[in-house]
């Protein structure tokens, strides 16, 4: 069975919501992808060729990515938080022939790209209208597409991840994206999505485009705020979202939650970040059994695990996918046992390669065909995945191996602590020591260090205790709940000359 929005034959039902409240059908999607399709293959685009796309959430973002997908070429979305610099990176490397933007971010663009396309009146780029005109059939000679993410680039320069373009109709590919929502427990035609991350996050625009192939309806957001989900949840009657774990934290911190009627909630899927496990247990309490977690990358995944496997094994990611392998290495190449730490190596059925960049693409594999994207880890008795840290954020203190996640997972428990971030910082005789970083709740910070101090001394390990806590206004985090930890590491370190 396919599962493909060109398939859908009920064009007047409504495929998503805007943020204004504006309706879009499935039909006036079809068209202006087929629309699209065929005025981007005017412009010249050969199979294989790269669109970039930089763009707040809307309804043009999937006309673009199902133009795209069914002529055989490449999204590239570009995430609107990088600078110009970085922006001309990606198109460089991508050899992007076009550019579509929405109005606010035509500036992080320069000449480079011959054509450029904004959803507003912009000088110097050609409107996005223009490429909604013509014949709505179709195009000829319809072939897969396909999207390649940039990695966030926390060590060296961001890297495509490409996967090949198989040449096939685009419905067997869109239909295998789709049915991995199947794997949560969510059906063809019942779910109403909620889309309140930004759409240049790898798994928010997978996640969303499978759910209308899937026959779902979306609710799309243009900026997430607490408050703003809740009165959508309420108001469309949401069943599931892809979520991170900072959402769940500012979800319990908001005072009048329990006021809002969550009752339709089916399949809440979160993934991206840990999630300490408090959170973790006070988000079922309040949703019930409909918190879902997986496991990926950019690269691929993963593990899953239900909401009633979770309870059996707190802490854990789940087991791997049907389609998908897990093993523990140690740094010697190594497989592990039972609950040994190590690193996490995934494979899967379909491989990728990082673009332009054969090294780095070697250096992530193994020579049994597996990958890492540089995770700590263990797997327990039962097959389960149980995430440590990031090798590349594990302190170091000692001689002693501390994994920041674990203490995170603690402080964030304090009732003042809103947000934290836990990392190494330079000791003369330690090597490194734990240092603390905390955004607080609303309230004076005045003698608080001192109390958080003293009561982690009461939850944690002395050795993994923090030395000394900081505290900011904000957490340097994207919409997408991703932690700039470097951002507020560095400067400890910018005068030692010592690898970090």
């Amino acid at each position: 069975m396919e599962f493909a929005i060109w398939n859908n034959p009920n064009r007047d039902a409504v495929a998503l919501w805007e943020h204004d409240g504006n309706a879009v059908t499935v039909g006036e999607l079809v068209d202006q992808s087929n629309q699209i399709a065929r005025n981007l293959r005017a412009l010249g685009l050969q199979h294989g060729d790269a669109v970039a796309m930089c763009m707040k959430n809307s309804a043009d973002v999937y006309a673009l990515n199902f133009a795209i997908s069914q002529i055989g070429l490449y999204l590239i979305p570009v995430n609107w938080h990088l600078t110009p610099n970085e922006v001309a990176y990606i198109l460089s490397d991508s050899e992007a022939k076009v550019v579509v933007c929405s109005p606010e971010l035509a500036p992080l663009f320069g000449p480079e790209v011959s054509h450029r396309f904004c959803t507003g009146e912009v000088a110097g780029f050609a409107h996005f209208d223009t490429l909604k005109a013509g014949t709505t059939e179709p195009p000829e000679g319809r072939t897969a597409g396909g999207i390649m993410n940039y990695t966030s680039g926390t060590t060296g320069k961001p890297k495509g991840v490409r996967r090949p373009l198989p040449p096939v109709p685009p419905e067997p590919i869109v239909t295998a994206y789709a049915m991995f929502l199947l794997m949560f427990g969510m059906e063809p035609g019942t779910g109403v999505q909620l889309v309140g991350s930004p759409l240049y996050h790898t798994a928010v625009l997978y996640f969303s485009s499978s759910a209308l192939h899937l026959g779902h309806q979306l609710v799309v957001m243009d900026k997430w705020t607490p408050l703003g989900m809740l009165e959508r949840i309420q108001t469309y009657g949401v069943t599931n979202s892809h979520m991170v774990p900072t959402q769940f934290s500012r979800l319990l911190n908001e005072p009048t939650r329990l006021d809002y009627d969550v009752s339709s909630l089916r399949h809440m899927v979160h993934g991206a970040a840990p999630c300490p496990t408090s959170v973790k247990l006070d988000m079922l309490e309040w949703w019930g059994d409909t918190v879902y977690e997986y496991y990926a990358a950019t690269e691929g995944g993963g593990t899953m695990v239900t909401p009633a496997e979770w309870r059996a094994h707190p802490g854990t990611v789940g087991k791997p996918w049907q389609t998908a392998e897990i093993k523990i290495f140690d740094d010697a190449g190594t497989e592990l046992g039972p609950d040994e730490v190590g690193t996490v190596y995934i494979k899967m059925a379909q491989g990728f390669a990082y673009h332009k960049d054969k090294e780095k693409t070697a250096k992530a594999h193994n020579t049994e065909g597996f990958f890492t994207v540089g995770d700590a880890g263990y797997l327990d008795a039962d097959g389960y995945l149980y995430l440590c840290d990031r090798k590349a954020d594990m302190i170091i203190s000692g001689g002693v191996n501390i994994y920041p996640a674990e203490i995170e997972a603690v402080l964030i428990t304090h009732p003042r602590v809103l947000d934290v971030a836990v990392f190494g910082i330079p000791d003369d005789d330690w090597g490194e020591q734990v240092k603390a970083v905390i955004e607080l709740t609303a309230g004076d910070e005045d003698g608080l260090g001192d109390v958080i101090l003293g009561w982690a001394r009461e939850n944690i390990a002395k050795y993994k205790c923090p030395k000394s806590i900081d505290f900011v206004a904000e957490m340097p985090r994207d919409p997408n709940g991703k932690l700039a930890k470097r951002k507020l590491r560095d400067p400890y370190w910018a005068d030692t000359g010592r690898q970090i």
